[in-house]
């Protein structure tokens, strides 16, 4: 029995507040999970057969091919012309059927079809008992609108794959070189700045607390208004701002 069959009387029980609300979920929802099972069983049968005729062709023709190697005495009358019209028929049915079933995309769009009428379902079945996703909510007239929102965000993956034949989700995004650089510079800055506050902080003497901070402040600034550059090592940093930070301490 199909899906929407079973699934019907459970859509006619929900507790909606408005009635046409049912109605959307048998049009949209339940129509769309028979539709896809429709196009799934339609494609498995050509992917079945074209498969199945890939398959055995592999197997029978070396296998004819092989037997052309015996000796000519021991091999039937005429078996070298039965044996090639053999061998060019079935290397003829192979290359056509591996061809269409690249042509068409069969495999493909027989996966494609099992995965959205599976995750259909999946999502329909945490709908009505409000669990996982939905688990959050107390009722399912506070879950629909999220159902719907997912119902649609599925199909219209499901055809930009369709229509884009399976290669919107496989192009490489291009290397920002200058992006990646001036990102890891930024990042290598702050840590340097980190590094180097903390190790002034711990020069500066417990006594004058308050002065001592305010004057790792105007190193900290300082450093920040003109930032060494990444390649300078942090040993040399380092030492540059603790002349600074003890030039800034004894000052009265």
């Amino acid at each position: 029995m199909e899906f929407s069959k079973n699934v019907a009387g459970i859509v006619d029980e929900l507790d909606l507040e408005k009635s046409y609300d049912k109605s959307i979920i048998k049009f949209r929802f339940l129509d769309e999970i028979s539709f896809y099972e429709e196009k799934r069983d339609h494609t498995k049968k050509y992917y079945n057969a074209f498969r199945f005729i890939v398959t055995t062709g592999s197997i029978l023709l070396p296998a004819i091919l092989s037997m052309g190697q015996m000796d000519p005495n021991k091999l039937p009358k005429n078996f070298d012309m039965v044996s090639y019209w053999t061998s060019w028929t079935i290397s003829l049915l192979v290359t056509a059927s591996n061809g269409f079933l690249q042509l068409f995309s069969l495999d493909k769009n027989y996966f494609s079809y099992s995965m959205v009428v599976e995750q259909l379902k999946t999502e329909g079945w945490q709908f009505f008992g409000l669990s996982g996703k939905y688990e959050d909510y107390e009722t399912h007239q506070q879950a629909y609108k999220v159902f719907s929102k997912s119902i649609e965000s599925i199909k219209r993956k499901q055809v930009e794959q369709e229509f884009s034949n399976g290669k919107g989700d496989s192009k490489k995004k291009k290397f920002d070189f200058q992006g990646e650089m001036k990102k890891f510079s930024q990042e290598q800055q702050i840590k340097t700045i980190e590094h180097v506050k903390q190790k002034v902080i711990e020069t500066i003497p417990p006594e004058p607390l308050v002065n001592g901070q305010d004057k790792v402040q105007t190193v900290v600034e300082t450093i920040q208004s003109t930032p060494p550059p990444i390649s300078q090592k942090v040993d040399g940093v380092q030492e540059n701002i603790q002349e600074k930070a003890d030039t800034e301490i004894k000052k009265p």
